[in-house]
């Protein structure tokens, strides 16, 4: 690929990005609690790594953040493992798990590298689910209040960009992210809709604490984005890519920026008669949480065709006893292959051009500055004999992305930042070490560990060119 033309502005963040349970290992270790990532990836532990070693963060992290620094990079994205702070969710605080976020902050900022923090990214303390079912209690709003207040009061005094929650808005459609197990599947939406209500009501929470304790402090979701297309030009077609754009993401992004339901969703759920149980205090609490910024994750398009309801699939009570919540709506949507476009190994349809329309959707709808906190190719890289990764295509997807949110930029969409997925190989929740993101590769397989060691792939050389000249040289 030619070298191509971007202009960014003058104090454009450049990062990457992980999540605690992916990288950090130590699972067990420094006082920490086990999570329903944990439990869950221990479940496949026969297929693939689980997350008692990741990529080793927790032992190796000096050597890690002196690499970000080399790379050049002045933002990264990183979760702070709640179980770490608060062993059982909403116990005693564990000094030792304050001692070392504190120490992976310090040791950023020496570095010149600014520190953004997601609270929760999809490891809910296990404890939280024996003693609630998690997110399905109100309980659980409580603790994470409580454990939100914690980190802003530890680390507030040098950390200002904070994140809630981890793509809330594809959490809630993934039943192992938030122990939902029950086979009946009116039952498992039933409990979707209550915990992603709390979630919301949690969120709002947190962002009031954030604004109250650390008065320079930013803080906003990071939502999974959505852009579909309609397989024709057929009416239901095109209404059905609007509506799973709105069924996936902007009902959540409407939620945290009205504080209430827009009305086609408050329709799908007295539909499935799946209306979670609210109380009259929290529409205020909703209402009044102002969200700084939209932090955007995006990996690919969809496509969908219209899937109409019939007496077998009925809209109502108990319905959809097939539904695939992530895939299938029976009344609204099938999801199936964009045939023009390129799909990546693992089944993502690669779509630049679908970023650059998701930025100037949301920012044309909520006029919120925007930064991307993910986005990357995620294959099967190959460590040459002599020691190298030479991962071309990874490059190659980055800088027709990077030009998108160029493209985009000029089009009036005002960006903080980009932050790809991901500064090192990490834990994949399905695929493990198999399936790799990183700029930086980790010496191991899924059982074995080799060595551990860190190897800068030719992606970490390039992003670092582009650091350098601040996107002008992709």
């Amino acid at each position: 690929m030619d070298k191509l033309k971007a202009k960014f502005p003058e104090k454009f963040l450049w990062g990457a990005s992980s999540s605690a349970f992916q990288i950090e290992g130590g699972w067990a270790e420094g006082g920490k609690g086990p999570t329903v990532a944990d439990v869950n990836s221990f479940k496949r532990s026969h297929l693939q790594a689980d997350s008692k070693v990741a990529s080793d963060f927790f032992h190796h992290w000096p050597e890690d953040i002196a690499l970000m620094k080399e790379m050049g990079l002045n933002l990264y994205r990183f979760s702070i493992a709640w179980a770490r702070i608060m062993p059982d969710g909403d116990g005693e605080i564990n000094q030792a798990g304050i001692d070392f976020y504190n120490n992976v902050i310090n040791c950023l900022l020496e570095h010149g590298i600014q520190p953004f923090i997601t609270l929760y990214h999809f490891d809910l303390p296990h404890a939280l689910v024996e003693k609630y079912n998690g997110w399905e209690s109100r309980e659980c709003v409580k603790a994470f209040e409580r454990y939100a207040k914690v980190c802003f009061e530890a680390f507030g005094d040098r950390v200002s960009s904070w994140q809630v929650h981890n793509e809330q808005n594809l959490m809630v459609r993934v039943n192992e992210r938030v122990n939902i197990t029950t086979e009946d599947s009116w039952e498992a939406d039933r409990q979707r809709a209550q915990m992603d209500y709390h979630m919301f009501l949690a969120h709002a929470l947190a962002v009031k604490a954030c604004h109250s304790i650390i008065p320079e402090g930013k803080i906003g979701p990071a939502v999974s984005s959505t852009c579909t297309y309609p397989e024709s030009n057929q009416p239901e077609d095109v209404w059905a890519a609007k509506l799973n754009d709105w069924f996936k993401t902007d009902y959540c992004l409407d939620m945290h920026y009205y504080g209430c339901y827009p009305g086609y969703y408050m329709r799908y759920l007295e539909e499935r008669n799946i209306v979670p149980i609210m109380m009259p205090e929290d529409e205020g609490i909703l209402k009044d949480a102002k969200m700084d910024f939209i932090a955007v994750n995006y990996y690919r398009t969809l496509c969908v065709s219209y899937l109409p309801a019939d007496d077998k699939h009925p809209v109502g009570e108990r319905a959809f006893p097939i539904n695939q919540v992530d895939f299938d709506q029976y009344g609204y949507f099938h999801h199936l292959k964009n045939e023009h476009l390129a799909s990546s190994e693992y089944g993502a349809q690669i779509d630049p051009l679908g970023l650059r329309t998701v930025l100037n959707n949301y920012y044309q709808k909520y006029h919120l500055p925007l930064i991307v906190t993910e986005n990357g190719l995620g294959t099967a890289d190959t460590l040459t004999e002599d020691g190298k990764v030479h991962d071309d295509y990874r490059i190659d997807y980055l800088k027709a992305h990077i030009l998108a949110c160029s493209q985009a930029i000029e089009d009036g969409v005002e960006m903080m930042g980009y932050s790809p997925w991901s500064f090192m190989d990490l834990l994949s929740s399905h695929e493990g070490f198999k399936k790799r993101y990183g700029f930086v590769y980790i010496n191991r397989e899924d059982h074995d560990l080799k060595d551990m060691s860190r190897i800068k792939k030719d992606s970490f050389y390039w992003y670092k060119r582009v650091i350098e000249t601040n996107g002008e040289e992709l």
